[in-house]
């Protein structure tokens, strides 16, 4: 039996991806089954493919009713299935000395932005990201497109129950920070030398306050008092910038 919290269920049927950033990350990543492929001449041709694959030539009105209305697709067009499931211990299971940050998402539905987030969190050079499976987007062509090839990057953990996460993120020897505009200290006040888990919550409602409970401290990001919040993908972005600087 595998140790660690168990992943989730993955969603039924195949996504479909767009643009070349997440079509030629898609096709470099060896754990990505890539089923179909559909493309103009033009922008096949200038890739290298894999025989294997199953090649329709078409041009761009015939792409564009593969995919969403006005997605850009750029003239290349993937089916793919969904990546295999990762266990949350193996992901915790890398070596004390990485010091490479995790990032925790509470109920981030929006594609766009956790798409964003895999985005900074390959940039940054984070561990991985872990979600809750039913409250979290399915993968995507919105969401890849949004992550720029980073879907294919950055591991990412699906569980059912977050809170019986991060008590083993906690196992693991990570210092949980939860990101809140409450919180008593500033993330750079928080950050210490200990691994770092940084728990970010939804827009407008931020974490729940059972995913609070589970954190370690909680912190705010030290903006000015003209905006309210920031976006989720940019607090994340900052948080782990602030992370990778530490000391510096």
């Amino acid at each position: 039996m595998r140790r660690g919290h168990r992943p989730s269920t993955p969603a039924a049927g195949r996504p479909r991806f767009w643009g070349r950033h997440a079509v030629i990350a898609a096709l470099a990543n060896p754990n990505r089954t890539v089923r179909r492929m559909w493309g103009t001449r033009e922008a096949l041709s200038a890739l290298d493919l894999p025989p294997v694959i199953p090649v329709t030539y078409a041009d761009a009105a015939d792409l564009g009713r593969l995919v969403p209305q006005d997605a850009p697709h750029q003239g290349l067009v993937i089916e793919v299935d969904p990546l295999p499931d990762l266990w949350l211990g193996d992901l915790l299971e890398q070596g004390q000395d990485d010091r490479r940050p995790l990032l925790i998402l509470d109920q981030v539905t929006d594609p766009h932005n956790v798409g964003a987030i895999l985005r900074s969190a390959a940039a940054f050079d984070a561990l991985g990201i872990i979600t809750q499976d039913r409250h979290a987007p399915p993968e995507s062509g919105a969401l890849a497109r949004a992550a720029s090839g980073a879907l294919e990057l950055v591991p990412w953990v699906r569980v059912v129950n977050l809170a019986r996460a991060l008590d083993e993120i906690a196992e693991a020897g990570f210092w949980r920070i939860g990101l809140t505009g409450k919180g008593p200290k500033t993330l750079a006040e928080t950050i210490g030398e200990a691994r770092i888990a940084l728990v970010l919550g939804a827009e407008g409602e931020g974490m729940r306050a059972n995913t609070e409970a589970h954190c370690d401290e909680l912190a705010r990001l030290p903006i000015s008092s003209r905006v309210e919040s920031l976006n989720v993908s940019n607090a994340a972005a900052i948080s782990l910038y602030a992370v990778a600087t530490r000391g510096g």
